[in-house]
């Protein structure tokens, strides 16, 4: 079965062609990043004028380089929302279109489900993940703690408070003059740093709590950089970030960086380390630990996710050796930022498989509502 995919959620044009869920046959997305990065983030309106230009040639392109023509789809996925209702709605009315033209199903699927199955992508078959599993989707405007227990069996266990990790990074970066997007150069740069240079907070909330809060972090971060800037400029009085962050050497920079960077990723595997053995004192075993989202594409939180399961596998209990989950992550960068072949492989599973195709063409109207369900 292909189903062809489409996701406008945010500043990422992109269509792709999936076949039975995992199988990529194309997966084309047009970039903003060097629109937005003048302005140091996305700006709605601006993303939704640049999807209308970009959006039939995307998908154009990615129909011939699946090598295959209408007749061969089989379904149309769309991105539903959460997102930017200005550039979903570019996404659904595309898609609801090609549904009522070539008369093929549409499947709205949410983004952050299209997340959670980006795994599947590398997994090769449509039996190729184990269940029940544990999945940490990391990304600008969500974080998410959910027990999987089957392909369409969600239970979402710790959720985003305020700000997600994503978008701290994004934050970060802007304060130290980084530049935009926020996550893969706060990762370039804390290469260089001292991870314990700053003694920045964890936010673990109140005790047993699987939510997440980045507010304070965020805020810490700030806290220092305005302290370096009157300590060092007592006489400058300075209005924006850009101008603080300007005054920065780039030592200072790459320190903040690397223990925020450090701090983010100690509360991320911390909670998700809890989740974990939370579900095995309730009899649960989860076989597989799952990163998705933008933020999985961070080589420092691989690092310390795969450093502290490793340990779990170390710990004996009284009747038998604590096997260690296998740790899943996107082998392709492509699918931890926003694509379209995650949201073409998920709506193959949301839909059963295909099995609950609506054969009538349906016009899908986007949504920002964050509920899975």
């Amino acid at each position: 079965m292909k189903i062809l995919g489409i996701e406008t959620s945010c500043d990422e044009t992109a269509c792709s062609v999936v076949e039975d869920g995992v199988k990529v046959l194309s997966n084309v997305i047009a970039s903003q990043v060097e629109l937005h990065a003048a302005t140091g983030g996305v700006v709605p309106e601006v993303a939704a004028r640049e999807h209308i230009l970009k959006v039939v040639p995307v998908i154009e392109r990615a129909l011939a380089e699946a090598g295959g023509e209408w007749g061969d789809i089989d379904a149309i996925a769309v991105t539903k929302g959460p997102g930017l209702i200005s550039s979903l709605i570019i996404g659904t009315c595309n898609a609801s279109a090609i549904s009522y033209v070539m008369d093929k199903p549409v499947i709205p699927v949410h983004h952050i489900v299209g997340h959670v199955y980006a795994n599947a992508l590398d997994a090769g078959s449509a039996d190729g993940l184990e269940f029940p599993s544990l999945v940490l989707t990391v990304s600008g405007g969500h974080n998410e703690i959910i027990l999987m227990r089957g392909y369409h069996d969600f239970v979402i266990l710790g959720e985003t408070r305020d700000d997600a990790a994503g978008e701290a990074f994004d934050k970060v970066a802007r304060i130290l003059d980084l530049g935009y997007p926020g996550g893969p150069v706060i990762s370039k740069v804390a290469i260089d740093g001292d991870r314990e240079a700053f003694k920045l907070p964890r936010s673990y909330l109140e005790a047993g709590s699987l939510d997440f809060s980045f507010s304070g972090l965020k805020t810490a971060v700030l806290n220092e950089v305005k302290r370096y800037v009157r300590e060092n400029n007592p006489d400058k009085e300075f209005g924006n970030y850009s101008q603080i962050g300007k005054l920065l050497p780039d030592k200072f920079k790459a320190d903040l960086a690397a223990s925020f960077q450090e701090a983010v990723c100690d509360v991320l595997s911390d909670k998700l380390i809890q989740a974990y053995l939370n579900l095995q004192e309730e009899g649960t075993h989860a076989k597989e630990i799952h990163l998705a989202g933008g933020v999985s594409a961070n080589s420092r939180l691989r690092e310390v996710m795969t450093a502290k399961i490793a340990k779990l596998g170390a710990h004996v209990s009284d009747d038998a050796p604590v096997i260690a989950p296998l740790l899943r992550f996107p082998k392709s960068l492509e699918y931890c930022t926003d694509n379209a072949a995650m949201i073409a492989g998920a709506a193959y599973f949301v839909s059963d498989s295909g099995k609950r195709l609506e054969k009538a063409p349906s016009n899908i109207a986007p949504t920002t509502n964050f509920d899975l369900f």
